[in-house]
């Protein structure tokens, strides 16, 4: 009589494997995108248990990609009604996980840019930020077709997203308390492909935000950058001009 071994299978472990990695990437991108962010809004972006996507989150948590934000308003959307209990653990991603993003070229681009400091001087670097986001005006401008910065500035956060800078357009209701003050709507980028190079090279961060101010037809005020230790990129669109003596 002979018997008949069956061994355990294997065949869908690679594909097991590559779709949590998958979805791994996707939790590290949205909380780059809407962080800080708790896990109940990811398990509702993605269509996932809460207790999966806490799973997720604690291992890019452990690989030090994303942390927990500690205060929770900062950039990100207005804070809820106070509930009893523990409150709700809001993610942000970190230096790391910017990195995760990134990809590897930064290394390279950064060596480049001191060169052309170090042999031509500051102002070649201040040049090639200038041309850079000159470039990017000339690409953005036709397809933003909004006439107001509100409309423009939700048009512009789309055009920044695909090109991998997670971004989004918050609007920013004025306090009613105070008379006079104007409401206004916070470009946020979650996500910065030149964020180490922006480090050492503050350059590019004030020819991007001179960029913004010119395809969005206002002021702007740049409040916090990823390459200064923020979790976002951070500007301020006000969508009226400001009063005489505001200045």
């Amino acid at each position: 009589m002979s018997t008949t071994t069956t061994e355990p299978t294997t065949a869908h472990a690679p594909a097991y494997a590559e779709t949590d990695g998958t979805t791994r990437r996707r939790v590290l991108q949205l909380v780059a995108v809407d962080g800080p962010v708790t896990a109940a809004d990811l398990a509702h972006e993605l269509g996932l248990t809460a207790p999966a996507v806490r799973r997720h989150l604690g291992l890019l948590e452990d690989e030090g990609k994303i942390s927990v934000h500690e205060n929770g308003t900062a950039g990100g959307p207005a804070a809820g009604p106070v509930r009893r209990g523990r409150p709700a653990r809001h993610y942000v991603v970190t230096s790391g996980g910017q990195s995760e993003l990134a990809g590897g070229y930064q290394e390279i681009a950064g060596q480049v840019l001191r060169y052309l400091r170090d042999e031509v001087g500051p102002e070649a670097v201040a040049g090639f930020a200038r041309e850079r986001y000159d470039a990017v005006v000339r690409r953005y401008e036709p397809r933003l077709t909004a006439t107001d910065p509100a409309g423009r500035a939700v048009q512009l956060a789309a055009l920044l997203s695909s090109d991998g800078y997670a971004a989004s357009a918050r609007p920013v209701p004025a306090p009613s308390t105070l008379a006079g003050v104007a409401p206004a709507v916070q470009l946020c980028q979650g996500h910065c492909p030149v964020q180490h190079v922006a480090e050492e090279f503050n350059e590019l961060c004030e020819a991007e935000a001179q960029a913004f101010s010119r395809l969005l037809g206002s002021h702007v005020q740049r409040l916090a950058t990823i390459a200064r230790g923020a979790h976002a990129c951070t500007t301020n669109i006000p969508l009226k001009p400001p009063t005489e003596g505001t200045r």
